[in-house]
């Protein structure tokens, strides 16, 4: 069974090589993503790994918690499922007067 992966606290110029790299000492990796901005395309400081065996990582996530890489400490733990919901369309909020008489 797989394990999803949140790893935050990234510096802004860790690649998703790094992180293959990095979690593939302890296991199979099966994908990376590190999340950008989408309108700038920087990296938002945080990303997902998913490895192949939940046991492997559960042993990566201990060991990789706190850890310094590009002279940031990983944030690590294991993701939570999405959650319903949400975002409807992207154009953004919501119009409407923002008037206190109202």
């Amino acid at each position: 069974m797989s394990m999803n992966i949140y790893v935050g606290n990234l510096s802004f110029n860790t690649a998703e090589d790094e992180l293959r790299d990095l979690f593939g000492a302890y296991g199979e990796v099966q994908s990376v993503k590190i999340i950008s901005d989408q309108f700038t395309g920087r990296s938002r400081g945080f990303g997902f790994v998913e490895m192949a065996d939940r046991e492997a990582g559960m042993k990566a996530v201990q060991e990789l918690d706190s850890r310094d890489l590009g002279g940031r400490a990983l944030k690590v733990n294991e993701a939570r499922p999405k959650t319903g919901g949400g975002g409807g369309d992207r154009r953004g909020g919501g119009g409407g007067r923002r008037d206190s008489r109202w």
